[in-house]
């Protein structure tokens, strides 16, 4: 077995061998501008009451929408998302360029089409850590348009999932 010593490295190597879903953060800035990222960190919390996370680097573009938006949505990709996965991961001037998205009706938050889930949440609680930021939010209502198999995030690259073993 293999050692790495050194704890940032370690980590590294660890979370490469970790396939990770990819989902689509999306909120509007203080202007109603669309904002949104790639996030492979988001997690579920709890169900009752329903509640997830995710992290963000405090260095982002879209954090300065981030630290004060009241809701976002939280969008879990298939493999029709690929495009979409590296669009958002790219220059945040060109995210919301092509017309493939809409405006959800009650928090008028950006959804994007082609999506196996679209959660509309609100934040309840930011944590920063370090250079980062824990984002928990409470999931109001869930968009579901057709499943597709579900965009992973495994050895830097993008995959979808394999035969199912068990």
């Amino acid at each position: 077995m293999d050692h790495i010593n050194n704890p940032t490295e370690a980590l590294k190597a660890a979370f490469r061998r970790h396939a990770s879903g990819v989902c689509v953060i999306t909120l509007n800035d203080v202007d109603g501008k669309p904002v949104g990222f790639t996030a492979t960190s988001v997690t579920s919390l709890g169900s009752e009451p329903a509640l997830a996370t995710f992290n963000v680097a405090r260095g982002a573009s879209s954090w300065p929408a981030l630290a004060d938006a009241e809701y976002v949505s939280i969008q879990m990709l298939n493999e029709a998302s690929l495009p979409l996965a590296i669009r958002m991961s790219q220059d945040h001037t060109q995210r919301f360029v092509p017309n493939d998205w809409f405006r959800e009706s009650k928090t008028d938050l950006p959804i994007f089409e082609k999506v196996n889930a679209a959660l509309i949440c609100r934040i309840r609680e930011r944590y920063e850590v370090e250079k980062n930021a824990v984002v928990v939010v409470e999931i109001i209502e869930g968009l579901f348009p057709e499943e597709l198999s579900s965009l992973l995030y495994h050895q830097r690259g993008y995959v979808i999932p394999g035969d199912r073993i068990s």
